[in-house]
């Protein structure tokens, strides 16, 4: 499942990361790929644990924390610590590659199964040409470009790149979760009940028919999570 999370950050957060990107530490982004992907990585990443990566990470913590929408599309198990890269100029893009399967948290040694990848914006598309997340989803390839704050989840299995940025930076947070759920077509189906039990109480109210739906939707839950 591709889904667009509008407004996990607000525009004071936005404000703020911006502000502590603008002297930030860029490093070069291959020190965090795997063999296959540190061919085609053309990037920078802020140090893990400089002051402006651990702010930003609290912003967008927080920010997935108020988001009723992410949890119910991913299903949060265990999230890889989110960290911030940049394209432009000479590291200007990312060619087609798979993420790790299992990503190791630094400050833990814990392990994270990559189930979904997600990138939250940090700045607007009026900022860059190019740098397009251009990712090869079930029903085809799309193409890839939000609001500052909003966030894209998507498989971690998809085949994806970020396009050259022609103009500018493209600004981002990127991190993995470990779904309760490994299955992408079961979190899909447990997305879309969620989503419609939820217009069914916006337009009848509670009712017999939404409360028998609800045990539906735990009962399948119960059946499909990895705690």
């Amino acid at each position: 499942m591709l889904l667009h999370v509008p407004q996990v950050l607000g525009a004071d957060d936005i404000l703020t990361a911006q502000s502590l990107l603008a002297d930030a530490p860029w490093t070069d982004g291959r020190a965090s790929a795997g063999p296959q992907a540190r061919e085609v990585k053309h990037n920078e990443q802020l140090a893990h644990d400089c002051e402006a990566a651990r702010q930003i990470r609290s912003l967008v913590m927080a920010g997935l924390d108020r988001s009723p929408l992410f949890f119910s599309a991913a299903l949060p198990k265990r999230l890889f610590t989110p960290r911030v890269n940049r394209y432009g100029g000479d590291s200007n893009h990312y060619g087609n590659h798979v993420d790790n399967a299992v990503r190791i948290v630094a400050d833990t040694g814990q392990r994270v199964r990559t189930d979904i990848s997600c990138t939250v914006f940090l700045n607007d598309p009026a900022d860059y040409d190019g740098g397009e997340l251009v990712v090869q989803d079930t029903y085809g390839t799309q193409s890839i470009k939000f609001q500052a704050g909003d966030l894209v989840l998507y498989p971690g299995a998809s085949v994806h790149q970020v396009k050259p940025v022609t103009r500018g930076y493209r600004l981002a947070c990127f991190f993995w979760v470990e779904s309760l759920v490994r299955s992408d077509d079961q979190r899909r189906l447990l997305y879309d009940l969620d989503m419609n039990l939820l217009r069914l109480r916006q337009a009848h109210g509670e009712t017999a028919e939404t409360t028998a739906l609800t045990g539906t939707y735990h009962n399948l839950l119960r059946m499909w999570v990895d705690t």
